[in-house]
């Protein structure tokens, strides 16, 4: 298994930017992993952010956030990134990592309906006007 610890949170005002990490540990090298980041706003289910293979070679985002966050990963550093641009309101949220060990190759299929078997403890981002 794998442990996850998400950092980076905070407050900030409408148009800024915020780098959310998420660090990974335990007995299996971090790049057999693919990992997603997701975020639950307050009155709302949780929903899919980004995601990101196991080499970083293929992302994928959001409608929401398309064009303003980055989902990155450093598998020599065990971390995983979420650069958010362009900030709004509406991205207030807790905001999650999650990794997955994908053994039978299925993430690639559908990357915003994947189901990830690890979480963190989550990270308050909150937007201001």
């Amino acid at each position: 298994q794998v442990q996850l610890v998400e950092s980076g949170g905070g407050l900030v005002q409408a148009g800024g930017s915020l780098r959310l990490s998420c660090a990974a540990s335990g007995h299996t090298p971090f790049s057999s992993y693919v990992v997603g980041w997701f975020r639950q706003a307050p009155g709302k289910e949780r929903e899919f952010v980004a995601g990101i293979s196991w080499s970083g070679g293929r992302t994928s985002y959001a409608d929401s956030v398309k064009d303003r966050f980055t989902i990155s990963r450093d598998n020599a550093k065990n971390t995983a990134y979420l650069e958010m641009n362009s900030l709004k309101p509406e991205d207030t949220a807790v905001y999650y990592c999650a990794a997955d060990r994908d053994e039978f190759r299925r993430w690639y299929i559908s990357p915003q309906k994947y189901e990830f078997d690890y979480w963190g403890q989550g990270t308050q981002v909150t937007v201001s006007s």
